[in-house]
């Protein structure tokens, strides 16, 4: 892996204590890509596999298990805090609900200027004129600045968040689930401006979402997860148009279509996601599969690749 971020190994397990013993949730347990300069990777899956968990741990926000996360060839495990601290001007994050990651006592100012703050010496006029400038980049005017986040709609609050997280010239956004709040047509307007960003920025984005409209629309690569592992990867319009792995086969069927009438593959997975505190042995979708044999319980299907640039985690892609 050579790209401006590379996750190898990556591991983040939660450790509950009681008097019956321990328990181990294994949120991530083994994730390995990479996201080249300027691109943006997509990762996917439902509610509950460790998608955020992995945004989290990426950026130090969670103490990670085991692994390595190595940005701009740097690895972020291993550095001391106040490189951690520099560093973390060029890696930042879009959180889900805008509502809840603004400070509704902070004027919009405050709330874009504070990471300026914070790691420069910029103040004064010339701090203003930076967050009114952020602020028009996102779409919004610049006497925005004096009013709080209750005075906005939800898009609005989203564009103020996008705002804050490129106060500092970063190189890398992680963005989980930056649309799933908003309306529809809200939401067009927002990927259509993060798009438009990451030309104008040179930005590279991991987009987490389980809208995998949204992500296809967003993403030149893809990554399935499912209960902590990633099953398939692969460039984006190569997993929609011929997904190998059953799980994802099944997420895609599951997309609403414009014109029902076309033909759609028909896979459907029942049952919930098993708890990551207790993992099925072997394939650990396996117990909601429809082509789960002895094998599968057995052992543990490895990411492999199977044709240029794909790779799947069953016993039984090739057939």
């Amino acid at each position: 892996m050579t790209g401006l971020l590379d996750v190898k190994g990556l591991r983040k397990y939660f450790v509950y204590g009681s008097l019956l013993g321990k328990t181990i949730l294994r949120a991530v347990d083994g994730v390995d890509f990479s996201i080249e300069k300027g691109k943006t990777v997509g990762l996917v899956g439902e509610s509950g596999c460790g998608k955020t968990t992995v945004a989290r741990t990426i950026l130090g926000l969670t103490e990670p298990t085991a692994g390595e996360v190595v940005f701009d060839g740097r690895d972020l495990f291993s550095l001391e805090k106040q490189e951690m601290m520099k560093l973390r001007s060029e890696m930042q994050m879009v959180f889900q609900d805008p509502y809840t990651s603004l400070n509704p006592r902070l004027t919009v100012e405050k709330i874009v200027s504070e990471p300026i703050t914070t790691h420069t010496k910029l103040r004064g006029h010339q701090l203003r004129n930076r967050v009114q400038h952020l602020l028009e980049a996102v779409g919004l005017q610049g006497d925005h600045s004096r009013r709080y986040p209750h005075e906005f709609s939800g898009g609005q609050r989203q564009r103020i968040a996008i705002a804050r997280a490129l106060a500092l010239n970063p190189k890398f956004l992680i963005l989980d689930e930056p649309t799933s709040s908003l309306d529809v047509s809200v939401q067009a307007q927002i990927l259509n401006l993060l798009r438009e960003l990451q030309k104008t920025y040179d930005l590279t984005y991991l987009f987490i979402s389980h809208n995998l409209n949204v992500v296809h629309y967003m993403s030149e690569r893809i990554c399935v997860m499912y209960l902590g592992k990633i099953v398939e990867e692969g460039p984006t319009n190569d997993v929609f148009e011929d997904p190998k792995h059953p799980y994802t086969q099944a997420l895609i069927a599951a997309i609403p279509i414009a014109k029902p009438r076309h033909a759609k593959m028909d896979v459907v997975i029942s049952g919930d996601v098993p708890s990551p505190a207790n993992p099925p042995s072997g394939c650990r979708f396996r117990t909601r599969c429809s082509l789960a044999v002895e094998l599968c319980s057995e052992k543990e299907p490895a990411l492999r690749k199977i044709e240029f640039d794909r790779l799947v985690a069953c016993h039984f892609v090739e057939s």
